[in-house]
């Protein structure tokens, strides 16, 4: 069973940056493509950024050019570093990782961007 842990959400003011982290442990193979989803209170999740294990990113439009996705695959570890937030970038933001074509979810962690 593979296990996702998110930290380094919280509270920031509007143009402040944070770094959110993923680790994920239980698997014996190599995570495919991994990736952060988030949903604000009333509205469906929606896919933040993903990146595959050969490192090729995607992301949502609302987000190209503040914020960056990577890997770390020695440590089965995804961040997305978030610059230039704005009070609609706050939701509840959730690790995704995909392993043997299953799709595993983390808790999520609260990121409150205040104007």
């Amino acid at each position: 069973q593979v296990r996702l842990a998110e930290s380094g959400g919280g509270l920031v003011q509007a143009g402040g940056s944070l770094r959110l982290s993923c680790a994920t442990s239980g698997n014996r193979f190599s995570i495919n493509a991994m990736g952060w989803y988030r949903q604000a209170p009333g509205k469906q999740r929606e896919l933040v950024a993903t990146i595959t294990s050969g490192g090729t990113t995607n992301y949502a439009d609302s987000v190209k050019g503040r914020f960056t996705i990577s890997r770390n695959n020695s440590k089965n570890t995804v961040y997305l570093e978030m610059n230039s937030l704005k009070p609609e970038d706050t939701a509840v933001y959730y690790c995704k990782a995909v392993y043997r074509r299953s799709d595993y979810w983390g808790q999520g962690t609260q990121v409150t961007v205040s104007s």
